[in-house]
């Protein structure tokens, strides 16, 4: 987030325009929104093949499974049955079994969620595997950028004050009342979106990277250490599977915040990097 700097806009001076996000913040932005929804939909293809996860270094029908999508038969009808551990759930018509051309398939996620909708898992792999080398790559730019450019340090990193109890239970509170910053406060992300960023792009999306890159036999070649790492092939699977739906959740959960905390403010800043603030006196605009 960049503050280089601001422009009067709007009636009597009280609304700014800041230079908020650089094109390199913006374009790997926007290149991510691409791979991550062709990532998620060829993904859930690939699960499709087999919808089941398992721990540890095999998996197949005859052994227990963490989580499972099928068809099961009760009696005259046939319903999907979502299986976590030792629960069950009835999600007959979307996991494990869906309508497809107004039939029911035996089918882990729905035609609609998948690339492409019809079953294929070596057309799946093909979109999987070239969106996740480009978002790999575009990964690696931009942390160059951000480590270069001193943006994790200077708009990603926490200072001291923002981490203490207090400030960090004011800000929840303000977020779960949809209190969003004003003036120069909104100049800067708060603590709590400094901290997810970093969960999500030091924690969250290595380990997802790194745990599909094990299920790849040609890459366990090249470092066999990656198995044991993470406990074998299938808790791999697994594991990338939980990162991906947390992914997913953090996605959610950033796109309702732009909606309610105003679409077209948040929209223009990451397509031209210009935000408006309001403040109380133009004074307070810092050059």
């Amino acid at each position: 987030m960049e503050n280089i700097d601001a422009l009067t806009h709007g009636i009597g001076g009280r609304r700014v325009l800041i230079r908020r996000h650089s094109l390199t913040v913006r374009l790997s932005h926007w290149l991510n929104v691409l791979c991550m929804t062709v990532l998620l939909f060829s993904g859930l293809q690939i699960f499709n093949a087999h919808p089941a996860l398992y721990w540890g270094q095999y998996g197949a029908d005859n052994d227990p499974s963490v989580l499972s999508m099928e068809a099961v038969e009760e009696g005259d009808a046939i319903k999907g049955k979502t299986r976590i551990g030792g629960l069950s759930f009835d999600t007959t018509g979307v996991l494990g079994i869906s309508n497809v051309d107004g039939e029911a398939t035996a089918r882990g996620f729905p035609a609609w969620i998948t690339l492409p909708s019809y079953q294929d898992l070596a057309t799946g792999r093909r979109w999987h595997f070239f969106f996740a080398w480009l978002f790999v790559i575009n990964g690696l730019i931009y942390m160059a950028y951000g480590v270069i450019a001193r943006h994790f340090l200077r708009d990603l990193l926490p200072a001291q004050a923002e981490l203490t109890p207090g400030n960090l239970r004011h800000e929840i509170v303000d977020h779960a009342r949809l209190r969003f910053p004003k003036g120069e406060k909104a100049r800067h992300y708060n603590a709590l979106q400094k901290l997810t960023y970093l969960f999500v792009i030091f924690l969250l999306l290595p380990v997802m990277i790194a745990t599909g890159l094990t299920m790849s036999p040609g890459f366990d070649a090249f470092a066999p250490w990656l198995i044991d790492l993470f406990g074998g092939r299938q808790s791999a699977r697994t594991l990338h599977f939980i990162t991906a739906s947390a992914l997913v959740a953090f996605v959610v959960v950033h796109v309702a915040m732009v909606l309610v905390s105003g679409l077209f403010n948040n929209m223009r800043s990451m397509i031209t990097g210009r935000y408006a603030i309001d403040i109380d006196d133009l004074t307070e605009v810092k050059p």
